[in-house]
């Protein structure tokens, strides 16, 4: 079962399809009690950091996610859901974060009048080390962003795969233990996507 954490931020009726066109048995849920008793948990999005992190505290889900990492349940993040899972984001005039990966999500400022922001569409990334929801899945491959911030890991080993944008070589893959996040979209990235989502519903939760 495939747990997808509903916080009001959207993104979630494609996700839902794309684990069901791998065979999935998937969850809705904006309450704690599914998100404790899963076995695997998904936390996507798309919005801001300020009013994301108002609705998880409203739902009462933000502990849950917390604990459910504490204990090793194999955990997706994708988007703003990647970017929630750091200490703190300086959208909205600087936003506290779930602090569950050290570092902070920093505003693109392009020196570069044609480089649009948000980054819309396809780009590389690029893989500073194996993981196993990477399995099958080639360094460079182009998947789909749609994002006008972008994560900085405090601590380089949590950095997967990075993503050159807006004159930003940025963390675009973060794993620390049972955590994995991308802030591109596999749920919208074609066959190179699915064979990540694939890979997260095998994944034992460990790195090596």
């Amino acid at each position: 079962m495939i747990t997808i954490v509903d916080y009001k931020a959207g993104n979630l009726t494609s996700v839902r399809l794309a684990f069901e066109h791998l065979g999935a048995e998937v969850e809705i849920t904006d309450r704690p009690e599914p998100i404790l008793a899963a076995s695997r948990v998904v936390f996507p999005g798309v919005g801001a950091a300020c009013a994301s992190m108002e609705n998880l505290r409203r739902l009462g889900v933000l502990d849950p996610l917390r604990e459910v990492v504490r204990r090793g349940t194999p955990f997706l993040g994708i988007c703003i859901g990647m970017q929630l899972l750091f200490d703190r984001s300086e959208e909205d005039g600087g936003t506290s974060c779930t602090a569950l990966v050290p570092g902070e999500v920093r505003r693109f400022r392009p020196s570069d009048p044609m480089c649009k922001i948000p980054q819309i569409g396809w780009n590389a990334v690029s893989f500073r080390r194996n993981h196993p929801l990477l399995a099958g899945v080639e360094s460079e491959s182009e998947l789909y962003f749609v994002h006008s911030f972008y994560p900085a890991p405090a601590d380089p080993s949590h950095i997967v795969g990075e993503t050159d944008y807006a004159g930003i070589r940025f963390a675009s893959i973060v794993a620390r233990g049972n955590l994995f996040a991308t802030q591109f979209h596999p749920e919208k990235s074609g066959r190179i996507g699915l064979k990540i989502l694939g890979n997260f519903l095998v994944w034992d939760g460990k790195e090596g």
